[in-house]
């Protein structure tokens, strides 16, 4: 391949934002928010620098958008566990898997990704559209079966657990997990 031909190849490169993006939460769970610079995440994503500048409105802008595509993942799971419940006692099963088969924090990647996420959203504002997209959703999933108040338990519950899961807090009791959401959901 000659150097022109690389070249053009290179610019017509349609996969270019979404990389970038990509790399962005990359280096979000290796370096943190604190460590992800214009420059880190374009030599992550293999692209020039000026690409960040072209498809995003700056740092933040970036990163809104990398977390707001994670919260959709992760909203994605979760309506893809609670897909197969019919019943109450099915979406307290549903939920308990979701819980211990950590859909949401089953790797460090995750996990710190997430944290990082909740870190940024509680010192800005302007991130908190996430968190309220994402909680939203979860909780439209759980009051398919249980009223607003139980839902709101429930999913500080979800929250919780696998929080305290991912960092080695508690250790993993279907049981227990099980019969705390059917408590919690008179299920």
């Amino acid at each position: 391949m000659t150097d022109d031909h690389a070249a053009r190849t290179r610019r017509f490169d349609p996969e270019r934002r979404q990389r970038i993006i990509d790399a962005c939460l990359d280096v979000i769970a290796e370096r943190g928010v604190a460590g992800a610079s214009h420059r880190v995440i374009a030599a992550a994503a293999d692209v020039p620098l000026g690409s960040m500048t072209y498809h995003f409105d700056g740092m933040a802008d970036l990163l809104h958008q990398a977390f707001d595509q994670y919260a959709q993942q992760c909203i994605d799971r979760f309506a893809a566990r609670m897909a197969g419940a019919a019943t109450p006692q099915e979406a307290c099963d549903a939920i308990a898997d979701h819980i211990l088969g950590r859909d949401l924090l089953g790797t460090q990647r995750e996990l710190n990704i997430n944290l990082e996420f909740y870190t940024l959203a509680a010192r800005d504002p302007a991130y908190r559209d996430i968190s309220e997209r994402w909680t939203a959703a979860s909780r439209r999933q759980i009051e398919r079966f249980f009223d607003p108040p139980t839902a709101m338990l429930v999913d500080a519950m979800i929250e919780g657990l696998t929080l305290h899961l991912a960092l080695g807090a508690i250790k993993p009791d279907p049981q227990a997990i099980r019969a705390g959401l059917r408590r919690v959901t008179c299920a």
